[in-house]
């Protein structure tokens, strides 16, 4: 037993994916879903049987695959060199427009407080960039002060969301409930459709546990099991919160609201409440648009070091923080966030989320297609393959769906994107072959 002493058990890992999965993602989310009414709350159900495959099939990954690089060392087994590459770039992609979203969403929250922000769309966009500058520049002294900031911020987001799923029953109308039902008179299947990407992003995270299963105790049973009650944890508490909004404000006020936990603890208790829960929420979005710069970070120092990414993103710092890669990703932030000045926030988070939950699906889709090979090479039982492969391709098609929920543009702009990152591996092949030869 002592030399298992330093490694995390059930419960630390549990807490991890769920801090990774809960992050930011809820806080816009009520007022997105509330613009289809409370008829989306469906699509939660298939959102979770969904993450819960993927959850699954990572975790299996991970506990048989422990190569630097997460989803595209799996990616690479199945399909090869190139889909290290275009997962790595899709997934930086991925981060880089997520960065903007969170962003976005934190705009939202601080507007209660400094109401200059939501004058014109130019003045939410000066407050949009200044938030991304102070974030990337706090991740410059390194992974330390990254995991203290983040394990302090995220609170901001799990005690108001955990708080309204256990109190907010006691202010739930279900004559408001009702009317916020299905107010466009709406089909099932267009509702599961609309609300489809939008509870998909809350899970993106979700891979995470696979990379942490070297620091666990017993990882065979752990680590599946840690991905499974994360995502069970956080699928209970997104769905319970939404619902209990969506009974207390009244649809209309909410599907316009930028900041509706902070709205639903005012009326709740009272505005000083709503104040303070709005605070918690900005502290949480910061850590969380923390946490994905610096992974972001993370994912193309490794692709820099395996020669996949110009040299320059694997450059270290003396804190070893990859800086100059760490500028040039807030050089394609700052670029994205001129791109999608609009005039109204929510609609801005909308079009972001879409397409990152698109783009993130191809690196979803190419590693979770690896469990097979990955299984198979590390010698699984009959049982223990058929199990996999059953619930895999679950995760695989649900991913597909996923991709196809996001909506016209964004698969139209995301293929476009992930055709110019083929673009980009003709040369670092081209380049590859030349080194190969002169080696031999």
């Amino acid at each position: 037993m002592s030399g298992n002493s330093n490694k995390m058990g059930l419960m630390g890992l549990t807490t991890i994916v769920t801090v990774n999965m809960m992050g930011s993602g809820i806080i816009l989310l009520p007022s997105s879903l509330a613009a289809t009414g409370g008829i989306a709350l469906l699509a939660w159900g298939v959102t979770a049987i969904g993450a819960l495959a993927i959850a699954y099939a990572f975790a299996k990954c991970g506990m048989y695959c422990s190569d630097d690089g997460g989803m595209s060392a799996y990616a690479e087994k199945a399909h090869g060199k190139s889909s290290f590459f275009i997962a790595s770039y899709t997934y930086y992609v991925c981060l880089v427009i997520s960065a903007v979203a969170i962003s976005v969403s934190c705009v939202g929250y601080l507007e209660y407080f400094i109401p200059w922000l939501k004058e014109t769309p130019i003045h939410t966009f000066v407050g949009v960039i200044a938030i991304l500058i102070i974030t990337m520049f706090a991740n410059v002294k390194g992974a330390k002060i990254t995991g203290q900031i983040s394990t302090i911020t995220v609170w901001g987001i799990i005690i108001p969301v955990l708080g309204l799923s256990v109190i907010g029953w006691f202010w739930f109308d279900s004559k408001i409930f009702e009317e916020a039902w299905n107010p466009h008179d709406i089909s099932v299947g267009s509702a599961i459709y609309s609300g489809m990407a939008l509870t998909l992003w809350a899970f993106l995270g979700i891979e995470s546990a696979g990379a942490n299963s070297g620091t666990v105790e017993n990882p065979k049973r752990n680590v599946p099991l840690a991905c499974m009650l994360a995502t069970i944890f956080s699928a209970a508490t997104y769905i319970a919160s939404t619902t209990v909004i969506q009974g207390i404000i009244p649809n209309d006020i909410l599907a316009k609201s930028d900041s509706p936990f902070g709205l639903v603890f005012a009326q709740m208790f009272s505005p000083l409440v709503g104040e303070i829960i709005t605070a918690m929420a900005i502290m949480a979005c910061v850590g969380s648009l923390l946490g994905w710069q610096f992974t972001n970070a993370q994912v193309s120092k490794v692709a820099a070091d395996m020669r996949l990414f110009p040299k320059v993103f694997g450059d270290v710092n003396k804190y070893d923080a990859p800086f100059k890669g760490m500028m040039i990703m807030l050089a394609f932030e700052l670029l994205l966030a001129v791109m999608t000045i609009s005039p109204t926030l929510l609609k801005q988070f909308n079009v972001l989320v879409n397409l990152a939950v698109f783009i993130n699906m191809v690196p979803y889709v190419l590693a979770l297609t690896a469990l097979g090979i990955i299984m198979r090479q590390s010698n699984v039982s009959k049982k223990e393959y058929n199990n996999g492969i059953f619930i895999g391709s679950i995760a695989v098609l649900y991913s597909i769906y996923g991709a196809y929920s996001t909506g016209e543009e964004a698969v139209f702009y995301g293929a476009i994107i992930t055709l110019v990152g083929y673009f980009f591996y003709g040369f670092i092949a081209s380049r590859e072959a030349i080194n190969n030869k002169v080696s031999s």
